[in-house]
């Protein structure tokens, strides 16, 4: 959840920001007296669209550790629960044929963790202090492997490219939507009516892309699934998700407009925005081999 919901709000962040700094500025070249320059946009939303993503991912680490308060580990700490934590990673990145990533714990009741960072060589994998408290090493270990699976996987870079995809395509539709209202208008406020319009649909469609992404995430944490398997043994993996059902009540509901960003998906309707699948799914598929 943690992973996801950094990404997405700073990408969507940096990419209106990106909007409005370029609007008010009127920077409006793929605007020509006689319509719009197509290509010219094509470009603009591609490099703009593109440029968010790959930002947000730049940092992507940083913000969270920021964000979430994550205290870095060295497996010299001399306490036992976060020397092995530490130890545990490192094995797993050894395994997987990886470079040590950064390892951190951060202070919440909720059950989880992530895997971040903008590559293989400069991820960040963090556990909270309810998980650790919750589960036997056996789960954590499962956990832990399957974070280290979405590094190996290159899943943040792969998103990236996904969301920029998404991104170029929303701003494309919106400006195009945008110049069709502006045509209705007095032309003396005709920019202004462009500008605010372009705006809002970078928003609105905006929401509709990351259904999208969200449909990538489930993918991946499928992957993910099978690859911590790998590491840790299915077992483990599959303890670790068992344990994660049994402890649902212990995540966050003061915030419903977090729900769909929350380890478990959802149901009906809100299965479409959420970033994970059912835990019972998973569990499932893992089961089947």
């Amino acid at each position: 959840m943690k992973r996801i919901l950094l990404f997405v709000a700073t990408n969507l962040a940096v990419m209106i920001t990106l909007s409005i700094v370029l609007g008010l500025l009127g920077f409006t070249g793929y605007i020509t007296p006689s319509g719009l320059d197509y290509s010219a946009l094509m470009v603009f939303c591609l490099v703009w669209g593109m440029g968010g993503a790959f930002i947000s991912l730049a940092m992507s680490r940083f913000m969270a550790k920021m964000a979430m308060g994550v205290q870095l580990v060295n497996g010299r700490t001399g306490q036992a629960e976060l020397d092995w934590l530490y130890r545990t990673v490192e094995q797993l990145t050894q395994k997987a044929g990886l470079p040590m990533p950064e390892v951190g714990i951060y202070d919440s009741g909720e059950v989880n963790a992530f895997a971040t960072g903008p590559s293989k060589s400069r991820s960040l994998v963090a556990v909270s202090t309810g998980l650790l408290s919750a589960m036997r090493h056996d789960e954590i270990e499962g956990v832990l492997a399957h974070e280290v699976s979405h590094i190996r996987n290159g899943d943040m870079v792969t998103m990236t490219l996904i969301q920029g995809v998404v991104n170029a395509f929303v701003m494309f539709f919106a400006r195009i939507i945008a110049n069709i209202v502006r045509q209705m208008v007095d032309e003396k406020i005709s920019h202004i009516v462009f500008f605010v319009v372009a705006l809002v649909l970078d928003i609105a469609l905006g929401v509709l892309g990351m259904m999208v992404v969200a449909w990538f995430s489930r993918a991946r944490e499928f992957r993910a699934d099978a690859g911590g398997a790998a590491l840790a043994g299915k077992p483990s993996m599959i303890g670790a998700l068992q344990r994660l059902m049994q402890n649902k009540t212990l995540v966050d509901t003061t915030q419903p407009q977090l729900a769909t960003m929350k380890i478990a998906g959802g149901k009906g309707f809100m299965a479409l925005v959420s970033t994970h699948p059912p835990l019972e799914d998973r569990i499932a598929a893992l089961q089947k081999g």
